[in-house]
């Protein structure tokens, strides 16, 4: 199929984008790497009157390390993090889970903020952000705004943006101390969509207690699921106190809601999420270990 027909449009600045919004409302649309709009378009699964094209905008792009964090700019290539050597410093878990991204001709296109923005629950970047608490910077014509990633994420391809904002950066914080970071998933072939996913972050304190964790899933409902339960079991126990199976358990607690469809049963997506987990816990902890 192809797209019924828009208006296209290539802003020459941020504010030039954010204009365009404000003037057609929602019958626009921001276009970065167009790696999950141009199928939805092409399907007729979305339709816009106008396309406002960001991509190529040099102010949304690059990664850069600012008081604390590492600002990652919204329209960055995925592969630009994969290959960057700042981001695997900074935050090993968003360089760790860039090459799980469909194909590498997908990374070349895609962008950070496109898959943010398209919040697809069965995809990666959004769980790093809920794992981690990222901050996401946005403007419009109304003024810029700063949104925590607990409230980004409010369902099924869908964001706090309002239709008029243009998404700047993301920003993520950097952790510090005896730190390590583990992802897995499971997909029926590479490059497919996850069926259940999980992210792990852990910093380990003095005396080998978990002084702080981050876990999240994907795949498992209609947004990132942040395995609240199972990080509060874990901070300022021993780091062997609780097994990687049974970080998997408390994991999912969180995700009983799960999606069911062709793919996996609501059961089984529950099944696959808890050993997703316990093997992301694993590599974090063993990260952590060896620091």
């Amino acid at each position: 199929m192809k797209p019924a027909s828009f208006a296209y449009h290539a802003p020459s600045s941020v504010a030039e984008a954010a204009g365009l919004l404000h003037e057609f409302g929602e019958d626009a649309k921001l276009l970065a790497g167009g790696q999950s709009l141009v199928p939805m378009l092409a399907l007729r699964l979305a339709r816009f009157d106008h396309l406002v094209d960001v991509g190529r905008l040099s102010e949304l792009r690059g990664v850069e390390r600012r008081n604390g964090s590492l600002v990652v700019g919204a329209a960055t290539p995925d592969v630009a993090v994969e290959r960057d050597a700042t981001v695997a410093v900074a935050v090993p878990l968003l360089a760790r889970v860039t090459p799980l991204i469909g194909h590498f001709q997908i990374r070349n296109r895609g962008t950070v903020g496109g898959s943010l923005a398209h919040a697809d629950p069965a995809a990666e970047y959004p769980a790093v952000a809920s794992a981690l608490d990222a901050e996401f910077d946005a403007v419009s014509t109304r003024g810029e705004r700063t949104i925590a990633a607990a409230d980004f994420f409010t369902g099924l391809w869908s964001t706090a943006l309002e239709p008029d904002e243009v998404l700047v950066a993301v920003r993520f914080p950097v952790w510090a101390g005896r730190c390590g970071f583990g992802a897995a998933e499971f997909a029926r072939r590479h490059g497919d969509f996850a069926l259940a996913g999980a992210v792990a972050g852990v910093e380990i304190g003095p005396g080998g207690v978990v002084a702080r964790c981050a876990l999240a899933l994907f795949g498992l409902g209609t947004t990132p699921v942040r395995a609240r339960m199972a990080e509060a079991a874990l901070v300022g126990q021993r780091t062997g106190a609780l097994s990687a199976e049974e970080v998997g358990r408390l994991a999912v607690v969180d995700a009983e809601a799960s999606q069911e469809d062709v793919h996996g049963s609501a059961a089984y997506r529950v099944r696959v999420g808890a050993a997703m987990a316990a093997t992301a816990w694993s590599r974090a902890l063993q990260e952590a270990h060896d620091a």
